[in-house]
């Protein structure tokens, strides 16, 4: 197993993966549109397949904000014209792409969600990836603190319910300077 905290970062920019869905309108689409300015602005890439509403708005407003957004995509097109990113990786694995989500980030911020971030919250949690989970704005990123995939205490939860509150949680990963 090879380390993957920080401090074992040779050079590299910080990555975090966005992971979840909500809808415009919800004050879960709007932290997430922050986090990814917030994202962009400490100069953390950001890691996103833009499948939702929410995940698509945190990589255009870390676009927006100049930063770099790798974008993984189930298709096989490589010219994908509507997804905002930097970079577009398309895997033609269709769900399967949900391992790649997982593993690309060096935490893995998860807003609301459905089976599909569900999935991708395990496998994050087997691969030993801190997880971020927005609270009070519903879905299943609320329960994440309280209810971890499995006992085993594979990496850190970091609830947030601010972007104050993320930043001080990025800060703790050693993700962000003081």
């Amino acid at each position: 197993m090879t380390d993957s905290t920080p401090n074992a970062l040779s050079g590299r920019a910080r990555q975090v993966c966005v992971l979840g869905s909500a809808e415009p309108g919800s004050s879960a689409f709007e932290l997430a549109g922050a986090a990814g300015e917030l994202l962009a602005r400490r100069g953390i890439t950001v890691v996103s397949g833009c499948g939702s509403p929410a995940t698509r708005v945190a990589a255009q407003r870390a676009l927006d904000a100049r930063g770099t957004v790798v974008s993984i995509v189930p298709s096989d097109d490589i010219n994908l014209r509507e997804w905002p990113c930097t970079v577009l990786i398309p895997c033609g694995m269709g769900d399967a792409r949900n391992l790649l989500m997982a593993l690309a980030g060096d935490a893995c911020l998860v807003i609301g969600g459905r089976a599909g971030t569900i999935s991708e919250v395990c496998l994050a949690w087997l691969h030993r990836r801190p997880l971020l989970p927005l609270t009070g704005c519903g879905g299943w990123s609320d329960q994440l603190e309280k209810n971890p995939p499995d006992e085993r205490g594979n990496s850190r939860i970091l609830s947030w319910s601010s972007i104050e509150q993320l930043e001080r949680n990025l800060r703790a990963l050693g993700l962000t300077g003081h």
